[in-house]
């Protein structure tokens, strides 16, 4: 790190009465004494790792304070001034720091791992770039909803290198979203110096290229911080726009105290600890008259009492006792279905126009409910699915995006936390590998660690057998139906599809919908033209017979029925999974009871994917009525090739009949 260049503190009270000066410095004080005494109970073994914020006390309380506390902030593991200025009671803290019940997880995370919509903060994920994007949902929320609120996150240095910061931005400014982006700037990315994080003199300097306003702050000195921020986030709420601030501060201590500090030239850490925050604006209070001895003394006896008192209830609290039927149910938020029945008018639709309409009618039907997607508006989305919103529901629900998967999927986390539903749309599924990250560590983990739903829906066009090559058409579902708060979703027939989707954006948790584009205009079925909905995790029994039980979903589907089509003497039942998470276990164990035999079709390629996970529950729960090894038919280990040839020849659709018959003929 070079000579630090910071500029003598100086601190102007401005307006500032005497009793907001006093509060500034009794909201700093307070968490610094907390962060001593988690010091000695670190050492102690008391609590198990620490992430240090001394030095840096005056961003997280003067941002906090600037802000209105129904106005959600977004801080890291090193912003207690947050939480402690927002009121949070210590005793709830010093739990959520002992995994104790009383915590905001029960136990599950840790530190400031956690959100509460009683104080209106969401805490961090370890990939420190997601609540970016998420503070842009929060903020499109308040800006949909015309409340004059703003939304401030936070990152490090460190973080601005994440691709999750570049997008975040992107769509902030894109969108004129209220936002303040808030980069503690503190020396040292763990040990990795800013001189090897970024290569540009200020990170301020970065708000140039997004079109956005932004500022450096003194992040040590409390009264610039709280004048600037309170001004910034006035003409936001007045004039919305997303905002850049560059706190420059520094780190006292080691990332986690582990890590220690020995990476840091003793005369930068000398440099720094001259301008300590809590010590200058002390000594500044002192001058002015404002703060006496016998003050002083008040306040930290105040504080020093209410964490030895908070920190014997916390303790007095019994630990967790693990109960296993709260944790399985605890993955997901209860959702009881409400069934819209059917209605008599039908008329005949492909696959697309039935997915379309489900989506019109719950828009229609849920007025906070916003889509996002990358050409979704005016042009209607790649496969015209959205054709015509735009102009029945205006471009503030029906949006185009950047191309940025990562922000869009957050961006949709943020506006559940503001009460809202997104569905995003993923212009091919193939494309979800870009926002991977979200989906399985921000959306499908909340409800679990800390009791926020995700109420988003992900639309993945998918599927071969349209020469589409290796990046247009993969059926990725095995990467979401192994991962734990994710309901996965994927309908073979137009019915289906509509009643589906309707319930999957009822649905308060994330739902991954697969749509298999070869299907969307080769499949037709009378479909019901009014609203309806379909209960997830149910099956669909297609055909019955006695000889074998043949289990698919997707395309699958059509290819069993055309090899049973030709072959009228095979009795067989055929099982549309339709929804692969939740599964309906109840419908295959029957049927393989009953036929004795069991083969399993999917698209995917074989290793890894649902059908091996079938194969293994049945030969767990079937073995004594199986007549036959269960038999697993599915596409090439390989990339989807381009060529038609090669692609018949990869997929499963051509080796099915052949293995049915194996099968039962064993």
């Amino acid at each position: 790190m070079s000579n630090p260049t910071l500029k003598p503190l100086h601190f102007d009270r401005a307006s500032l009465s005497d009793e907001k000066l006093l509060q500034l410095y009794y909201n700093m004080l307070r968490p610094r004494l907390i962060e001593e005494k988690m010091l000695i109970l670190l050492r102690q073994g008391k609590i198990s790792k620490w992430f240090s914020g001394i030095g840096q006390e005056a961003i997280s309380v003067g941002v906090t304070m600037a802000l209105d506390k129904e106005e959600y902030i977004l801080p890291m593991h090193r912003n207690l001034g947050v939480f402690t200025t927002r009121d949070i009671p210590l005793f709830r803290l010093f739990c959520q720091w002992q995994g104790k019940a009383s915590g905001f997880t029960k136990g599950r995370d840790r530190s400031f791992h956690f959100g509460t919509q009683e104080y209106n903060i969401v805490g961090m994920i370890s990939h420190l770039g997601p609540q970016l994007g998420v503070a842009d949902g929060i903020a499109l929320a308040n800006l949909l909803q015309k409340n004059n609120k703003i939304t401030a996150v936070f990152t490090g240095e460190g973080g601005t290198s994440e691709g999750d910061f570049h997008e975040a931005l992107n769509v902030a400014s894109v969108w004129n979203l209220p936002v303040m982006f808030c980069i503690e700037n503190n020396g040292y990315g763990l040990s990795t110096p800013t001189s090897e994080q970024y290569n540009c003199e200020h990170l301020a300097d970065r708000g140039k290229g997004y079109g956005m306003e932004s500022h450096i702050i003194n992040g040590n000195n409390i009264t610039e911080v709280y004048t600037k921020v309170s001004e910034l986030a006035e003409s936001i709420r007045q004039n919305p726009r997303p905002v850049l601030l560059e706190f420059k501060t520094f780190r006292m201590r080691g990332h986690e105290e582990a890590s220690g500090t020995k990476y840091v030239p003793q005369e930068i850490i000398d440099y720094w600890a001259a301008k300590d925050p809590i010590e200058n604006y002390q000594e500044y209070l002192i001058t002015l008259g404002i703060l006496t001895e016998e003050k002083e003394v008040e306040f930290k006896e105040a504080i020093i009492h209410e964490i030895n008192e908070a920190l014997d209830q916390a303790y007095a609290e019994e630990n967790i006792t693990p109960d296993l039927s709260i944790e399985l149910s605890d993955v997901y938020k209860d959702y009881i279905h409400q069934e819209v029945s059917l209605n008599s008018n039908t008329e005949e639709k492909r696959l697309i126009d039935a997915i379309s309409d489900g989506l019109r009618q719950s828009m229609e039907r849920h007025d906070n409910l916003v889509i996002m997607g990358q050409d979704i508006a005016e042009y209607g989305g790649v496969f015209k699915i959205t054709d015509g919103f735009a102009e029945q529901f205006g471009n503030e629900r029906v949006r185009n995006t950047p191309i940025c998967e990562s922000a869009i999927v957050e961006a949709g986390m943020g506006l559940s936390i503001a009460g809202m539903k997104a569905v995003v749309e993923m212009q091919f599924a193939d494309f979800v590998s870009s926002g991977f990250n979200p989906i399985v560590n921000y959306l499908a983990k909340s409800h679990y660690r800390w009791n926020q739903q995700a109420d988003v829906v992900v639309r993945m066009p998918c599927g071969a057998g349209v020469a589409a090559g290796p990046f247009h058409s993969q059926t990725n579902e095995a990467w979401f139906t192994k991962t734990p708060g994710l309901k996965v979703v994927y309908p073979a027939f137009p019915m289906d599809a509509k009643g589906l989707l309707a319930t999957a954006i009822n649905d308060p948790n994330p739902v991954l919908f697969f749509e298999h584009k070869a299907l969307y205009r080769s499949v037709r079925q009378d479909v019901p033209t009014g609203y309806y909905t379909l209960p997830l995790g149910k099956a669909s029994l297609l055909k019955e017979g006695n000889d074998i039980t043949i289990v698919t979903y997707g395309a699958g589907v059509h290819w069993a029925l055309e090899v049973l089509d030709n072959n009228p003497d095979i009795s067989a039942d055929l099982i549309d999974l339709r929804s692969l998470q939740p599964l309906d276990k109840e419908t295959i164990i029957n049927s393989v009871k009953k036929t004795n035999k069991a083969i399993i079709l999917q698209e995917d390629s074989l290793f890894g994917g649902i059908a091996s996970d079938l194969s293994a529950m049945l030969m767990e729960e079937c073995f004594e009525y199986l007549d036959a090894p269960v038999k697993r038919v599915a596409s090439l280990q390989t990339p989807i090739p381009f060529d038609s040839e090669l692609e018949k020849q990869y997929l499963a659709k051509g080796r099915f009949e052949e293995e049915l018959k194996n099968v039962l003929f064993y």
